[in-house]
């Protein structure tokens, strides 16, 4: 018995009913944050892959590009493959503009940011890039104001209009 006349297994099985519940939770919680992070690599992974099956198809255009110029050249006749070659470029931005949305998608996945300079992966917050020291952009005015309103909630739209009146 203990001074206060409660038996010490009571107050010992309480304590380790205390130690089991919070154990649970902090399992609970590191099964959490393991689960949101294996799906955010898989989900850069997939995104990766994409990546690569479209620098992919820009190679495959840019020997179609070779072999046509190529076969042009060598012809006695020469033809006009400036439109074809327009097209073909054309299809290379497209693609190009995929893969810079698919890997600011990457980025946004880790929170970084990539520098302008050198497009070395950077942490968001940095000023100076720690490879190539150049200084880092603030956030944009818009930027700014998306952070803003995503932090204001349904019930104070009056703050949103007024924030863009002051722009």
């Amino acid at each position: 018995m203990s001074k206060k006349g409660v038996p010490f297994d009571t107050i010992e099985g309480g304590i380790y009913m205390d130690f089991l519940n919070k154990l649970g939770k902090k399992a609970s919680e590191a099964c959490k944050v393991t689960a949101d992070k294996t799906g955010k690599l898989a989900k850069e992974a997939k995104l990766r892959m994409k990546m690569g099956e479209l620098k992919s198809e820009i190679n495959d255009i840019y020997e179609e590009i070779g072999k046509k110029v190529y076969e042009n050249h060598v012809r006695e006749e020469k033809q006009d493959i400036s439109n074809e070659l327009e097209e073909q470029c054309t299809k290379i931005d497209c693609l190009s503009d995929e893969i810079d949305s698919i890997l600011k998608e990457c980025l946004e996945l880790k929170d970084k940011r990539q520098c302008p300079n050198c497009y070395t992966e950077i942490e968001k917050d940095v000023q100076f890039c720690p490879k190539c020291g150049t200084k880092q952009e603030e956030k944009s005015d818009l930027e700014k104001t998306v952070s803003v309103e995503s932090d204001v909630d349904e019930n104070h739209d009056e703050t949103v209009e007024h924030l863009e009146t002051e722009e």
